[in-house]
């Protein structure tokens, strides 16, 4: 079964989400920075894994990967991995518009502009 990422970021969370701050969108945006926060970390921790890995058994420089050009179908991939990282990132907003508005009509609404690439 092929799951989409948009469906699968606006899906609610179980359990009640915790407020930190008294105003939504405040909480809003932290939860962005987090979830940006954790991806980053992530994202270093296994890109400095993989350079020291590399070095220590001579197969590639780290000065190889400055100069690195994907091929068309690693490029594709980059981009799936960005629109499912966006979403990701976004979910807190695909949450709550789906809770504030028509559910299905402002859901399609969001897939399509962020398919599309004019994100919410």
């Amino acid at each position: 079964m092929d799951l989409d990422p948009l469906l699968l970021g606006a899906a609610p969370a179980k359990g009640k989400r915790p407020w930190f701050f008294s105003d939504p969108d405040v909480e809003r945006l932290l939860n962005v920075v987090m979830a940006l926060a954790m991806e980053l970390a992530v994202t270093r921790q296994r890109l400095d894994a993989l350079e020291r890995l590399l070095e220590a058994r001579a197969l590639l420089p780290r000065e190889a990967i400055e100069g690195f050009a994907p091929s068309p179908e690693a490029e594709r991939e980059r981009q799936l991995m960005l629109r499912e990282f966006q979403i990701r990132l976004l979910r807190i907003f695909l949450q709550d518009a789906q809770r504030e508005r028509t559910p299905a009509e402002s859901i399609e609404r969001i897939m399509k502009e962020l398919a599309e690439g004019s994100g919410p």
